[in-house]
């Protein structure tokens, strides 16, 4: 069902001082696609957050979480070109993103973020992987920390990291979710491997 808090503003708790840099003013929208409940947050800049998951209030909840304080509206008229676009791509991962994109992170998560979007749809990668891709072949634990930390499911497409032995791993928005897009992608692709991944973890 529906919520019913269209106009309501928003507050959480207080940010760290890492995070003051966040944006101030942040617009959100719901919406449905074949993989469940789907959230777009956007500022001036661009789209900060990209969410997926079972129901509304789950989303909400977890946009609340990762603005720490900053302040958030639900607007789903001024942002429904954006939700179209959004479902458009989780139901065609493989195709071009047409999505400003407006998201914050320690310079080690966008290094991380940077290296995901360089995987190609259709592709696979590791977490060894993309750690030596961003000069940091030891920080194997901190990719997979920064990968669940991406606010913009797909659009920053941490669903392409697999474990070594090409297991799924971990998915912050659920392993069926993660399977679903690599199958999608993988439609009249032979999902080749990004990068060398033998042994790797």
């Amino acid at each position: 069902m529906p919520m019913s808090h269209r106009s309501t503003v928003h507050r959480c708790p207080r940010p760290s001082t890492d995070e003051q840099s966040a944006p101030a003013d942040v617009r959100y929208a719901l919406g449905r696609c074949s993989l469940g409940a789907v959230l777009v947050a956007a500022t001036t800049g661009g789209v900060c957050a990209l969410l997926l998951g079972d129901g509304e209030e789950e989303l909400v909840g977890d946009l609340e979480r990762r603005l720490r304080g900053r302040c958030c509206r639900r607007a789903d008229a001024e942002l429904e070109e954006l939700v179209a676009k959004a479902v458009g791509l989780f139901e065609e991962p493989r195709s071009l993103l047409d999505l400003p994109l407006d998201v914050r992170g320690t310079d080690f998560q966008r290094r991380v973020w940077r290296a995901l979007q360089a995987v190609p749809a259709g592709s696979t990668t590791t977490y060894a992987a993309i750690a030596r891709a961003i000069g940091a072949p030891k920080a194997v634990r901190a990719v997979g920390s920064a990968c669940a930390a991406n606010p913009v499911a797909v659009a920053i497409p941490c669903h392409r990291v697999l474990r070594g032995d090409g297991g799924l791993s971990g998915y912050r928005w659920g392993l069926e979710r993660k399977r679903a897009l690599l199958e999608r992608e993988a439609r009249g692709a032979s999902r080749p491997r990004f990068g060398e991944v033998a042994g790797e973890r």
